[in-house]
């Protein structure tokens, strides 16, 4: 008898926007990118797929979840920064936004 493994929990992801001296609570299914456009910030992302590179954000807190093809092994360890257009957090998040 197997035992089923327990459903991962959908949970928000806590944004502080540091410049804008904004808090966002991003749902699942939206990025951090979308939540901050839907908060009146102005940024600046062409492609919004992780390709292009123009939405990558100083990470000043917390931990990045990376889901982009752009940067390096190297860049994602060191987690400095990330591109908020497709990345997530693994915990609570403060950006240079």
């Amino acid at each position: 008898m197997t035992v089923p493994e327990p459903a991962e929990q959908p949970q928000c992801l806590e944004v502080v926007c540091e410049a804008a001296g904004t808090l966002l609570e991003v749902p699942p299914g939206t990025s951090i990118l979308e939540a901050a456009r839907q908060a009146g910030l102005e940024v600046t992302a062409p492609c919004a797929d992780g390709l292009c590179g123009a939405c990558e954000t100083w990470v000043l807190e917390g931990r990045p979840d990376h889901r982009d093809g752009l940067l390096t092994a190297e860049e994602r360890a060191c987690g400095e920064t990330m591109l908020i257009c497709v990345s997530r957090g693994s915990s609570r998040l403060v950006l240079d936004l």
